[in-house]
């Protein structure tokens, strides 16, 4: 542990975050003869859902020699997406062995599978026809949760499983979480619901104004909040809706209120509870460009911290290339200290 806290002393987050574009574009700083990191698959029980779930795992370099301990971070993933994503689509491994080479203290990286859960427990039990569902990729037995809890799963078994399977600082300041879309909407969501776990989280691109919706099908961008949930349902896409509907619910609003981030940041502050720094960014072409303003002006209010950047791009794996680095960096400087 002690290993840990004099790097992250002596390393400059602001520095570092200066040379990220080259850093990451640079073919010849990916392929310099350096250690490198590894990712492994595992796979493990998880009792609040009572399934066995997939994670994949980014160790860093030095990792093999054996005996330190490390800081970590959550990555989650989108809607219609996958444990795999982060590496198969963001190269996050890559850009880990990157910023480390560049003097970022090391993290381990863990990357779950959260179906289309919406990272928090549904507001209903999984549809009777989801086994049914062969349009699906994944198969039905990991899928169709009885009890989904996707929340209590990476807040409790999920991280438990990390810390005892692999060599962490195991407390709450050296563990950070982060997300894309879907994702990001999980790692702010979590970060509040979950103080005791979790002391800093970042979005990218995410959902944290989800009774705003997006615009879409050549409608316009909705403004203020609806008046029911059928209002609410014309204002999302129909591809989109379904995983929604469960997970936040469909006859009445109450369960969008519960789940609602800037509510949840409120009841936080409300509650005495210390609200954890957030990170958001969003290109400015994206569909939630609004509600990210939104709520970035809602959390500010109630006096979190939030660091916000808008940079070009839209809602694409291309802009989460880009911009994964400043949260890890961001990460970092929080929870390797």
């Amino acid at each position: 542990m002690t290993r840990v806290m004099t790097r992250a002393i002596t390393w400059r987050p602001r520095a570092l975050a200066a040379s990220l574009v080259l850093l990451v574009a640079s073919p010849a700083l990916a392929q310099r003869s350096a250690p490198a990191g590894r990712v492994v698959s595992d796979t493990f029980w998880s009792p609040i859902m009572t399934v066995r779930k997939v994670a994949r795992v980014y160790l860093p370099p030095s990792y093999a020699e054996g005996g330190k301990r490390y800081p970590v971070v959550y990555y989650l993933h989108g809607a219609s997406g996958s444990e795999n994503d982060w590496v198969a689509q963001g190269h996050i491994d890559a850009t880990m062995d990157s910023l480390v080479r560049a003097g970022m203290p090391e993290l381990i990286v863990v990357m779950p599978d959260g179906d289309d859960g919406w990272w928090t427990t549904w507001n209903a039990l999984n549809a009777p026809g989801c086994a049914r569902d062969t349009a699906r990729r994944e198969q039905a037995a990991t899928y169709c949760v009885p009890w989904p809890k996707y929340d209590d799963y990476v807040a409790r078994d999920l991280v438990a499983h990390v810390d005892s399977s692999y060599r962490t600082i195991a407390d709450r300041g050296h563990r950070g979480i982060a997300g894309l879309s879907m994702g990001g909407y999980g790692a702010v969501t979590l970060a509040l619901g979950y103080p005791d776990v979790f002391s800093a989280a970042a979005s990218h691109s995410g959902v944290l104004a989800p009774l705003l919706g997006i615009p879409h099908d050549g409608l316009p961008a909705p403004s203020g909040e609806p008046a029911d949930v059928y209002e609410l349902h014309a204002r999302w896409p129909a591809w989109l809706w379904p995983s929604l509907r469960l997970a936040f619910g469909q006859h009445d609003m109450f369960g969008w209120y519960a789940r609602d981030p800037a509510r949840m940041l409120a009841r936080t502050e409300r509650a005495g509870r210390a609200v954890p720094p957030l990170f958001v960014d969003v290109g400015a072409g994206d569909p939630f460009l609004e509600e990210n303003r939104a709520f970035v002006e809602q959390a500010r209010a109630l006096g979190a911290r939030v660091e916000y950047q808008e940079w070009p791009g839209t809602h694409d794996w291309r802009y989460w290339r880009a911009h994964s680095p400043q949260s890890l960096v961001w990460l970092a400087a929080h929870v390797a200290r």
